[in-house]
């Protein structure tokens, strides 16, 4: 089956989805071991790997390089990898970039905001493509900041209407970000394809995180819909420390 049949299936069967993103071999090696359902080799290396204040700034190439890293750490899951900012703009700029990314091992492409067009290309082209709704990192500067969406009845109107459309288009799943718990749930019970949240309630059809978010990794950085599972900032300070110790001490 195709991706999407898959991912049907699943929501008919009522299996969550559990998905996590990964940037280099060894964590996305960790992450098929322990099962995880997809894997997303997001943009947001931009802020997460290369120390960017947002996602903005990460080119197609960058993509490539961890893209290409994570496929051979990878034996099971499907790999699906963010088309950054700039390189869909118009469905023929979508299907070139979308194409690069197949070439380098990806098994879809994600593309953020209400885009049909450009992915009824893609998926004619036997392209499996998931949507992004809500709040769209790549807008960030944009929109001045990281806001929750569907707040207003106009603004949940446009999600769902955008919602369906995509299905329509072709899309295999749909991540929600932000988006108010009520019309996370209205869009899920709409949709045959699953909703993967982020910040969006617990009536998705699956969840999505940054995997350093999950891992305590970050605490500099912690958003405020993450709890994480682990502090693993705190072992990895004090192994480093305690190397420090043991080759400074005569």
């Amino acid at each position: 089956m195709t991706l999407r049949q898959n991912l049907i299936s699943a929501k008919v069967a009522g299996r969550r989805q559990a998905w996590l993103t990964a940037y280099d071999y060894p964590s996305a090696r960790l992450l098929d071991e322990s099962g995880i359902d997809l894997i997303l080799v997001g943009d947001s290396l931009g802020m997460v790997v290369l120390g960017q204040k947002d996602t903005i700034d990460v080119t197609l190439e960058e993509m490539i390089h961890h893209l290409k890293a994570v496929r051979r750490g990878v034996t099971r899951a499907p790999v699906a990898v963010d088309l950054p900012f700039h390189t869909y703009e118009t469905p023929d700029q979508a299907l070139a970039s979308a194409r690069r990314l197949l070439e380098a091992g990806a098994d879809a492409v994600k593309l953020e905001g209400p885009l049909p067009e450009q992915v009824s290309l893609l998926v004619s082209s036997g392209i499996e493509v998931i949507g992004h709704l809500g709040m769209l990192p790549q807008q960030v500067r944009e929109e001045g900041g990281y806001h929750r969406k569907g707040k207003t009845d106009s603004e949940a109107e446009a999600l769902l209407r955008a919602s369906l459309a995509l299905q329509a288009a072709g899309c295999c799943a749909l991540v929600l970000e932000l988006v108010e718990t009520g019309l996370s749930k209205e869009i899920s019970s709409q949709l045959d394809i699953p909703t993967i949240g982020i910040g969006s309630g617990i009536f998705c059809d699956g969840q999505i995180l940054v995997t350093p978010d999950l891992l305590g990794l970050q605490p500099w950085f912690r958003p405020a819909f993450v709890k994480p599972k682990a502090d693993l900032a705190t072992p990895f300070k004090n192994a480093v420390r305690e190397f420090i110790a043991e080759v400074q001490t005569p």
